[in-house]
């Protein structure tokens, strides 16, 4: 049995302390971020008073296969007075089945240089539409028939010039539920997802906004972010730093979102964006890279390979802390769910190599 000599421990005792700072300083930083998602936002709740016209406005491209779920139970909306689906040039049946569930269905017109896909849609259909209030869907989101009335009377009593929902998320297997929920974790770390008011770092959900029409037709809002691929994160951070008041709703009692079939689909639609490249400064992502390095991804491994400190274990339980906040944000949970801490490691390398090669493709359209 061999002994280890003075300076071998000498060694590993400093770098087991270094690593006690590390893991600290990082702690200091993401403690807020979580503090900030835990207290969450306004819930959404049904009501039967009447409120301001609703226009939706639904983007759409190639989307026949998920818009009816969406467009069903707006057809007897209360206080929707229009849903307007913008075909953006698809090439399947998304417009007649928009027009056969009671849509008005707006053609999209060529992208104009420097525009992005889905903000050029959106800026389309806030021109047409005759609503006093916005309410913007994607076509994977499954909404209450009382959505709309619930995010427009909440934003005007909230004073708020805009909102977006935070949902339940759908899953179809364990294995996409464990690498999604991995990944939702992954911005609560770096940017406090879920809190309801919005900062400079902030993130969004845009599969659900809500806003005054005339807000942002005067602010020129989609042109002003026009050539973000993350354009829902692009739009909040703009109005932050304009100084307007921005929030984030809970409608998990109102809106359920499928974004992706499957594990492969999940990998690689949400990994697409999850670094956030083009909205957050390098030098921040590589912060976060860091910081998450040491709070989110590394401490299940550490305790499970014994080199570990006080800061470690205390981490470690952190993580489950908020596996147990974010339950609520799934329709169904199950093993992939709760088993999820193992795959922080993967997500995390999908979010470095985001950083280091951001995709500029999306639905066939290079940016």
């Amino acid at each position: 049995m061999g002994i280890a000599s003075p300076d071998r421990a000498c060694v590993s005792n400093s770098l087991l302390w270094l690593l006690v700072v590390a893991e600290l300083v990082a702690f200091v930083i993401v403690v807020p971020r979580l503090w900030r998602s835990g207290r969450g936002g306004q819930v959404l709740a049904t009501s039967s008073r009447a409120g301001p016209t609703i226009s939706v406005i639904v983007p759409a491209r190639n989307e026949a296969a998920r818009i009816s779920e969406c467009l069903a139970p707006l057809r007897e909306a209360p206080g929707v007075l229009e849903v307007i689906v913008v075909d953006d040039e698809s090439t399947d049946a998304t417009a007649t089945i928009a027009r056969e569930l009671g849509a008005t269905v707006l053609s999209g017109q060529p992208l104009p240089p420097g525009w992005v896909g889905k903000i050029w849609a959106l800026q389309q259909g806030i021109a047409a539409a005759k609503g006093d209030v916005i309410v913007t869907l994607d076509a994977d989101a499954r909404p209450s028939a009382s959505l709309p009335s619930a995010a427009a009377e909440q934003l005007l009593s909230s004073g708020a010039a805009l909102a977006t929902v935070a949902p339940r998320f759908r899953t179809t297997s364990h294995a996409a539920r464990w690498l999604h929920a991995a990944m939702l974790t992954s911005l609560v770390y770096r940017h406090g997802a879920g809190a309801g008011r919005a900062t400079h770092d902030a993130v969004a959900n845009g599969q659900c906004m809500v806003f005054r029409r005339s807000d942002a037709v005067q602010g020129d809002w989609c042109a002003n972010v026009r050539s973000a691929t993350i354009e829902d994160v692009a739009l909040v951070r703009w109005l932050v730093h304009n100084d307007e008041d921005v929030r984030m709703f809970d409608g998990t009692r109102l809106l359920v979102v499928q974004m992706y079939e499957g594990f492969v689909d999940t990998f690689r639609g949400w990994g697409r964006s999850l670094a956030l490249t083009g909205v957050d400064r390098t030098v921040r992502q590589w912060l976060d890279a860091l910081t998450t390095a040491l709070t989110l991804a590394a401490p299940l491994w550490l305790l499970l390979a014994g080199i570990a400190t006080p800061i470690t274990a205390l981490l470690a339980l952190m993580r489950l802390g908020t596996l147990v906040g974010t339950a609520r944000a799934y329709e169904r949970r199950g093993l992939g769910y709760w088993l999820s801490p193992f795959a922080d490691l993967l997500v995390w390398f999908v979010v470095v190599r985001g950083v280091i090669a951001p995709s500029r493709e999306w639905r066939g359209r290079k940016y």
